[in-house]
């Protein structure tokens, strides 16, 4: 148990895009065999009420550095219960699915011309739950041209006037020929407003990432790629329930104790 303000202590010390604190909910519980924790994340700056990426590092340290024998972990959490079940190599997390609605360009188009300048954009959406704008870029542009993309997101916060935004989302459609074919499509994500220039790998933009694509290119079974300098892979399937199954691959890379 940590006194509340260290939370956010804690995650501007460790300046990554979350730090996941992972709590039991009742005092017998126990890290290697009890099945459901609540879990928070912080940014440097604020808490965030979902973060894909630090589910998914909970799951594997309960899994993998306390051996807990759970067949599922439940997270209950600010978006609800969240579930984290092996696979093979993955781990696969279950989060909520967040549908996009066209968005008039009059309202952002300060903010997309600091995110894109002059190149051509061919949807846009918003979601309202999350307030993640959707940007995709041109069918015609390689996934190179969105990697090589030069952002300054802390301009954002300038162009943004209406408050209504607290994440860009870029993406665009995959390639099916070229050394990069397989995946469906490709994005980048900035959140300055909570802080985060740009996170690496992003599941709660895949919560919306997922919704979108699903639905343009007729799939549920997809493989996404986040075009970050650290770059990552998802595995993605859209289910019936208004949900999403995202999954990827863990590393644990550092182990430590703080003091205070």
């Amino acid at each position: 148990d940590l006194d509340e303000d260290l939370h956010q202590k804690i995650a501007a010390e460790m300046n990554l895009s979350e730090t996941a604190f992972i709590r039991k909910l009742h005092p017998g519980d126990d890290f290697a065999k009890s099945s459901c924790f609540g879990l928070r994340w912080f940014t440097p700056a604020n808490e965030v009420p979902l973060c894909g990426h630090a589910t998914l590092a909970a799951a594997a340290v309960l899994f993998h550095v306390q051996k807990n024998t759970s067949s599922v972990l439940t997270f209950v959490t600010l978006s609800g219960e969240l579930k984290a079940r092996q696979m093979e190599e993955h781990i696969v997390l279950d989060l909520p699915l967040y549908l996009t609605y066209p968005q008039v360009l009059q309202e952002v188009e300060e903010l997309v011309k600091a995110a894109v300048g002059d190149m051509i954009v061919q949807d846009l959406r918003y979601s309202p739950e999350t307030k993640k704008l959707l940007v995709r870029l041109s069918d015609a542009y390689e996934r190179s041209v969105l990697e090589e993309l030069q952002v300054n997101a802390q301009c954002f916060l300038s162009a943004e006037k209406m408050e209504k935004v607290k994440g860009l989302i870029l993406t665009l459609k995959g390639n099916a020929s070229g050394k990069h074919k397989g995946h469906d499509f490709y994005s980048r994500y900035f959140a300055p407003w909570y802080g985060i220039l740009e996170d690496p790998v992003t599941g709660s933009a895949h919560a919306v990432l997922s919704s979108y694509w699903s639905e343009q290119l007729g799939k549920k079974e997809m493989l996404a790629f986040q075009c970050s300098r650290r770059g990552g892979e998802l595995k993605i399937s859209v289910r019936n329930d208004g949900r999403v199954d995202i999954a990827g691959q863990i590393a644990i890379v550092l182990k430590g104790n703080l003091t205070f």
